[in-house]
This record gives structure tokens, C-alpha cells and sequence, in this order.
């Protein structure tokens, strides 16, 4: 059966965009059949642990003598890897937090991202090249080419490169950007393009996971 992980990062709640764009995703992949199944991880109400021993970011034969995490930890570490190399597709809400991402983002980040298991070391083996992780990103202004802020997303980039270059996953982003006109009044002449941004993301997380679904289906 195909299976979508499904992650969630956002601190709001209710009114998140990266939660609706990614919950589309979500329930158009639900809607591809019985045989589409979801595993959902909310990252902010369930965070995962901070690495608690370095150790954890080697596979246990690169460990060197005396790194002997503690086993709880280990257990965890194991689980989210399972809940990752079990999915056919990720869609991953990635909403920018002061420029950045969510902490409890980056903490999934960094255990899964294991040098020797899912990141090449001493092969050259990435055991997850190719497979398709959907980053839905919101950003509160506006950072595209010719803005006065363009490069100030830290937010996206680091999750291209440690999927991406590190992991070889097939990354596609989906971006809504000047999220804030709708609550700040004096962007509110920006809420206009930030409906368009918001439409057509819409329509790209449906577009992708019809399409991811049906691709995970023939590869199954």
C-alpha cells in the first residue's frame, strides 16, 4: 500500500497555513483509495527529542569506542527512521520561524539525517535517493527575487540541502508567501497577491499528491 508521511511543524494550531496546504495534501492522498495510507507525526505537539548523545548521528558501526547512547534515545531515534524509510512520499509543513525553521523541525531533521544509515559516510549508498518529500513553506512578507529581503530564507534552504544534497530525496517546495497581510493591517496591500500565492499552492499540494499517489501506486 502506498503510505504518505505526513509531518507538521507549525505552532499554530488553527490557523496555520502549512497545516491546511499539508492536510490537502493529505486527505487528496487519503482520496486516491483505501490502499493510500497516512502516518501523521505532529512535530509541535509530539516534539521529537534534541539529539541527547552525538553518538546517535553515526550509524552504531561508526561509532567509535565508548559511544554507547542511551537505549531509550536509540529506540526513539529507530522509530522515526522506520516511520521515514516506511513512506513512499513525505509532505513536510515547514512554516519560517524568525527566518528560520521550527526547532522541533530541526530536531527531526537531525535524527533522521544519520551518517552510515540515511546520509552517505563510508559508502556512497542513500538508501532514500529519489524518494519524493513535499515541503509546504509559508512566509509571513515577501523574500522572492527583487524584494528587499530576497536571501532572507534561512527556512527552506537547509531542508533542500539535508533531503536534497545529503539524503538524495526528490525535494519539491511549495511556497506561500506574505501570509501576514491577512493579519497585519499595514500589509494589508499585499493581501491581494497573497490570495493569489495561497490559491495556487492550494492547487499545486492537490497536483502533487494526486500525482505522487498514483506514482506511488505503479512503483508498489
Amino acid at each position: 500500500m502506498p503510505g504518505l508521511l505526513h509531518l507538521d511543524s507549525s505552532a499554530d494550531l488553527t490557523g496555520s497555513t502549512t497545516r491546511a496546504l499539508t492536510r490537502t495534501f493529505a486527505e487528496t492522498w487519503r482520496g486516491l483509495g483505501p490502499q493510500h495510507t497516512v502516518t501523521y507525526r505532529d512535530l509541535h505537539t509530539d516534539p521529537p527529542p534534541h539529539l541527547s548523545d552525538a553518538a546517535l548521528h553515526w550509524a552504531p558501526r561508526l561509532r567509535v569506542a565508548g559511544e554507547t547512547p542511551d537505549p531509550a534515545a536509540a529506540a526513539t531515534q529507530e522509530l522515526l527512521l522506520a516511520e521515514l524509510f516506511a513512506a513512499d512520499v513525505l509532505v513536510i509543513g515547514a512554516p519560517m520561524y524568525n527566518w528560520s525553521i521550527p526547532s522541533t523541525l530541526k530536531a527531526w531533521i537531525d535524527q533522521v539525517h544519520v551518517l552510515g544509515v540515511t546520509a552517505p559516510f563510508d559508502t556512497r549508498e542513500q538508501p532514500l535517493a529519489g524518494r519524493p518529500v513535499v515541503v509546504v513553506s509559508a512566509r509571513g512578507a515577501q523574500y522572492g527575487p527583487g524584494s528587499p529581503t530576497a536571501g532572507w530564507d534561512h527556512a527552506v534552504p537547509p531542508v533542500e540541502l539535508v533531503l536534497g544534497r545529503s539524503l538524495g530525496m526528490a525535494v519539491t517546495v511549495v511556497t506561500a508567501e506574505a501570509t501576514l497581510a491577512f493579519r497585519v493591517p499595514a500589509m494589508a496591500e499585499l493581501r491581494d497577491a497573497a490570495q493569489t500565492e495561497l490559491n495556487a499552492a492550494q492547487r499545486s499540494v492537490v497536483e502533487l499528491a494526486a500525482r505522487l499517489g498514483h506514482q506511488a501506486a505503479v512503483r508498489r
